[in-house]
């Protein structure tokens, strides 16, 4: 019996990640690009926070040159 709850959880979770059981993007393929282009655009600025909140943004302060870093 353990081993039957165990496969159905596992079969279960299976599908669950898999992306048949709800579809990601609408059948209509203007709407469809439209979403694409949405979540590609999220994810660009997903990496640009992801770079600002470690401060890779910023300026190196190792260069040989001088960087003003402010607004000029």
């Amino acid at each position: 019996m353990r081993k039957l709850i165990l496969t159905l959880t596992l079969g279960w979770l299976m599908s669950l990640t898999s992306g048949c059981a709800i579809p990601l993007f609408s059948g209509d393929p203007n709407r469809r690009a439209q979403q694409a282009i949405y979540v590609s655009e999220n994810l660009r600025l997903l990496q640009d926070e992801w770079e600002r909140f470690w401060l890779l943004d910023q300026p190196d302060h190792m260069t040989p040159f001088r960087t003003h870093g402010g607004l000029i």
